[in-house]
């Protein structure tokens, strides 16, 4: 399995850029709902995250797996917060999503050596 999530998402970034190029008005669009649907309200924007994340690995999305695994460890979830999780997406998407949870963790655990070299 083994993927590098870091890079996975930096690329992906590059790309969406292009996109966003040629989609400028549908891309403006996309970032305003997403600023939206993830800010703070009545749950919090760890707690969306993490929302986020479990509905990548349900629909299995690798690229929003990178995205959403970074985002919550940026807003602070723990790790623990994150197998909960997980436990969520598992039971909503049954075998499917145990890959796709395997992988969460791994991209979490990436991005948190990243950020503790960093530091």
């Amino acid at each position: 399995m083994n993927k590098d999530w870091p890079e996975m998402a930096k690329e992906l970034t590059g790309a969406i850029r292009q996109v966003r190029l040629g989609a400028p008005e549908v891309m403006k669009a996309f970032s305003s709902m997403a600023a939206a649907a993830t800010g703070a309200g009545t749950l919090d924007t760890k707690t969306k995250e993490l929302i986020a994340l479990a509905i990548a690995v349900a629909i299995r999305c690798d690229g929003c797996v990178a995205f959403h695994a970074k985002a919550a460890l940026e807003q602070g979830a723990t790790r623990d917060e994150l197998m909960e999780t997980m436990g969520m997406a598992l039971y909503m998407g049954a075998g499917p999503s145990l890959m796709y949870a395997a992988q969460a963790v791994e991209a979490y655990d990436q991005f948190a050596a990243q950020a503790g070299a960093a530091s």
